[in-house]
């Protein structure tokens, strides 16, 4: 699994050993994170390797499945590296392809709603093209993940390889990383501090907030699945970045006010998952309420931040 060290990837290790699995997972910690995987160097069913994915390389032995988590999600990252986003989803992709295809393994992608761009169609279903501009601040995360879907879809198609393709929506929980400037960790490290809630635009822009655990069992399952074209996973429920603003303060308990500011470029306006597909095919669907997992995901930075503290 490349990305292993990710927010995403780490759970995936978690739930891939606790189904019986035996991981080899690989991260060069562009921007993962090695307490991630703290908990597994000890696990026999786990095995790590420091490798950049965008260079070729080779895995001895049997392998069933590769899964290619490995990227720079946020945008505070894939902006000061783009091309490294590019490389990872053009070079990295086309690598991890030809391990699949040397083994006769399955491999499963995890590409993004961001392949919707600002979308005109709402909710977003898979069959929509997108709205996206491929040349503008966001496109090397964008089109890198475009770029990789027709990638995977090419090998399928010329080689037989069998391919999965998870479109993942917004995505929150424990490991994420606190300063990656994605909405869910900035706003909780804010209300953390009881400083001012920065929310880019109105607020009247949406969002749709998964749960890592229902993500990773959507993963799991579409893994498994003989579906070939792409499966949005992500929680149905959209509310205004504003709405959840208010929730991070309620659930903290933060008196601080909210500070607008302008809107990124491209940024999208509304962002909600039509997941009949995955409800048909996977027979998935997202379970964690968002107060749950905000709790969980709050007392996890607060947790952080106190070994932290400890440490200085």
């Amino acid at each position: 699994m490349s990305g292993a060290a990710g927010f995403i990837g780490s759970h995936f290790c978690d739930r891939l050993i606790a189904e019986g699995h035996h991981v080899i997972g690989l991260d060069n910690f562009i921007t993962g994170a090695r307490r991630n995987l703290a908990h597994l160097e000890r696990n026999a069913a786990f095995e790590f390797r420091d490798v950049d994915v965008c260079r070729p390389f080779d895995i001895e032995g049997p392998v069933d499945v590769v899964l290619h988590l490995a990227s720079l999600a946020s945008p505070k990252d894939y902006l000061s590296h783009p091309i490294e986003t590019l490389d990872s989803g053009s070079a990295g992709t086309r690598n991890l392809l030809e391990i699949a295809r040397a083994h006769q393994a399955r491999f499963l992608f995890t590409s993004t709603s961001e392949c919707y761009g600002d979308p005109q169609v709402h909710p977003q279903v898979e069959t929509y093209w997108g709205n996206v501009n491929p040349i503008g601040l966001r496109s090397c995360y964008d089109e890198s993940k475009r770029y990789a879907e027709a990638l995977t879809m090419a090998y399928h198609r010329v080689h037989g390889i069998r391919t999965n393709i998870a479109r993942i929506f917004n995505t929150y929980g424990p490991r994420m990383q606190l300063d990656d400037g994605r909405v869910v960790p900035a706003f909780i490290d804010q209300a953390l501090r009881g400083e001012r809630l920065t929310v880019f635009g109105d607020g009247t822009q949406t969002r749709s907030f998964c749960y890592v655990s229902d993500l990773v069992d959507g993963l799991y399952r579409l893994m498994h699945s003989d579906e070939r074209l792409p499966v949005n996973l992500g929680n149905p429920r959209e509310m205004t970045i504003l709405e959840f603003a208010e929730s991070i303060q309620e659930i903290v308990g933060s008196q601080a006010e909210i500070e607008f500011k302008a809107l990124p470029e491209d940024d999208p306006r509304q962002r909600q998952p039509d997941i009949g597909k995955a409800k048909r095919i996977l027979g998935w669907e997202p379970r964690v309420p968002l107060e749950d997992g905000l709790r969980e995901t709050i007392a996890y930075f607060q947790n952080l931040n106190s070994a932290k503290l400890v440490r200085g």
